[in-house]
């Protein structure tokens, strides 16, 4: 996914002199649905880069640079219909977050109390 448009990884290989500009690259890998916000994907590793395709339209299809240095085409499939975010990704973050608030707050009364 890039951005929000989602993909269809095939098996047709683009020449490097076919693709255009880097447009992007896997920010954040994921395979459980419902996850995806950003340039997502469940198939290529974190880092891997999106390029656009000399004369193709971005939403006809785009290339990816394969680990191996080839690039592969991607054919689009229309805007993601899924939860941008999943709440059971988010609420670890938080609860340790309001954690961390709590011990900071004990420790500084204690200090203020020791200090008395």
């Amino acid at each position: 996914m890039n951005e929000g448009k989602t993909y269809m990884v095939t098996d047709q290989h683009v020449q490097p002199e076919q693709t255009g500009s880097k447009i992007g690259r896997v920010t954040f890998y994921s395979d459980q649905e419902g996850t995806y916000a950003g340039n997502v994907s469940n198939y290529f590793p974190k880092g891997t880069e999106y390029f656009l395709i000399k004369d193709v339209d971005i939403h006809k299809a785009i290339a990816i640079k394969a680990s191996d240095g080839s690039f592969i085409q991607a054919n689009y499939k229309g805007e993601y219909k899924g939860k941008p975010e999943s709440w059971s990704n988010i609420l670890p973050y938080i609860f340790g977050g309001m954690l961390l608030i709590i011990v900071i707050f004990i420790v500084i009364n204690k200090g203020r109390s020791s200090r008395s």
